[in-house]
């Protein structure tokens, strides 16, 4: 960061007060650290409105391997969307659960399009979408 600009707000003492009790739980030394993060996040949030626009993420797909074709209906989605899947990583849970973390990089709506395919899949039983922002970079 070459330059900061200082700006400053009005708040109750009670907002205030939960404010810091919050960004202290969560680790924050200081209200201005915690203040840009949510700013960063707020703008990121804009960003991923957009269907064009590139994001990156993770899809965690947990399911049951028994049933059905599952497993190989999931490799067959990763391969059709080798644009956006970078990696995956397996994880058994126990003898019939599975989960799967998919990294993935392209246009939120390519990745959403990919997210909405697995999630239909019979056999799964929870999935989740994180995105991010390529947009952001302060």
């Amino acid at each position: 960061m070459d330059r900061v600009v200082r700006v400053g707000i009005s708040l109750e003492p009670e907002l205030l007060q939960r404010f810091d009790e919050i960004i202290r739980s969560e680790g924050y030394t200081n209200r201005s650290e915690a203040i840009r993060d949510m700013i960063r996040e707020k703008i990121s949030q804009k960003f991923l409105e957009d269907p064009e626009a590139p994001a990156v993420g993770t899809i965690t797909v947990i399911y049951d391997h028994h049933k059905g074709v599952v497993t190989d209906r999931m490799l067959h989605v990763q391969h059709h969307h080798l644009d956006v899947v970078g990696v995956s990583s397996h994880l058994h849970l126990d003898e019939d659960l599975c989960m799967e973390a998919i990294l993935v990089k392209g246009k939120v709506k390519e990745v959403i399009a990919l997210y909405n395919e697995i999630k239909s899949l019979r056999g799964i039983l929870k999935t989740d979408l994180s995105l991010s922002s390529l947009s952001i970079k302060t």
